[in-house]
């Protein structure tokens, strides 16, 4: 398991949420939808860094971010971790749908679709930071009258919001999404898969699998429970 160092050399707000730029070696820059624990020499528990913005020298922490985190602090790191997004080749409209307080952790997956001149279309009701002119946007009540144009949803959903997936997307129960997808389930990871401690199970088709090693990405079709 990859292990380095970090530093937090930046705060600042953005849409009314705290994001830190994480100096770090590029090795340790998550993909879009892995993850980072990071922790300071005081902290008991490590906190899950998912990029918003990779950078040279580092990335873009997306929110939410620990108040403990100030500039200057030092980070142990471990990771990259778990399975990101994995974005197929044919995909030539993406529907991003970001079902939280933040776009953030799909901005990453948006910019490299946008290099391969894929469509992409962002479904949110979270404030929205400057974006660019390809990217259209709509509120996420418009998902279900235009999921139809997707062949390929990439959804950023929290662990307790899970439930009422199938209401997000416009599905009636026990139906199926129109297009193949995948799903970041933003859960607290308090061990990493250190402890195998359960706290971020996540019901599949397949029985409860753990988002800190099996996920925190997933296949859309395996959440239709």
């Amino acid at each position: 398991m990859r292990t380095s160092t970090g530093r937090v050399t930046e705060i600042r707000l953005d849409q009314g949420q705290a994001i830190a730029w994480i100096a770090c070696p590029g090795r340790a820059i998550p993909a879009p939808g892995q993850y980072l624990l990071a922790s300071p020499a005081t902290a008991i528990l490590s906190t899950p860094l998912y990029c918003a913005q990779p950078g040279e020298r580092g990335f873009l922490a997306a929110p939410p971010i620990p108040a403990s985190f100030v500039p200057g602090t030092a980070l142990d790191l471990r990771g990259p971790l778990g399975r990101g997004f994995r974005l197929p080749e044919e995909a030539r409209h993406l529907a991003l749908v970001a079902a939280g307080d933040s776009i953030a952790r799909l901005l990453p997956l948006a910019a490299a679709a946008l290099l391969k001149e894929t469509a992409v279309t962002l479904f949110s009701d979270a404030p929205l930071p400057n974006l660019p002119s390809s990217l259209e946007a709509y509120p996420l009540s418009a998902l279900p009258d235009l999921i139809s144009w997707a062949d390929f949803l990439a959804i950023d959903l929290s662990h307790e919001r899970l439930p009422g997936l199938r209401q997000i997307l416009g599905l009636a129960e026990h139906s199926f999404p129109p297009c193949p997808g995948q799903v970041l389930i933003l859960a607290p990871m308090p061990c990493g898969n250190l402890a195998g401690c359960g706290v971020c199970a996540v019901p599949t088709r397949r029985g409860y699998k753990l988002a800190c090693v099996d996920g925190p990405v997933f296949e859309l079709k395996d959440l239709m429970v």
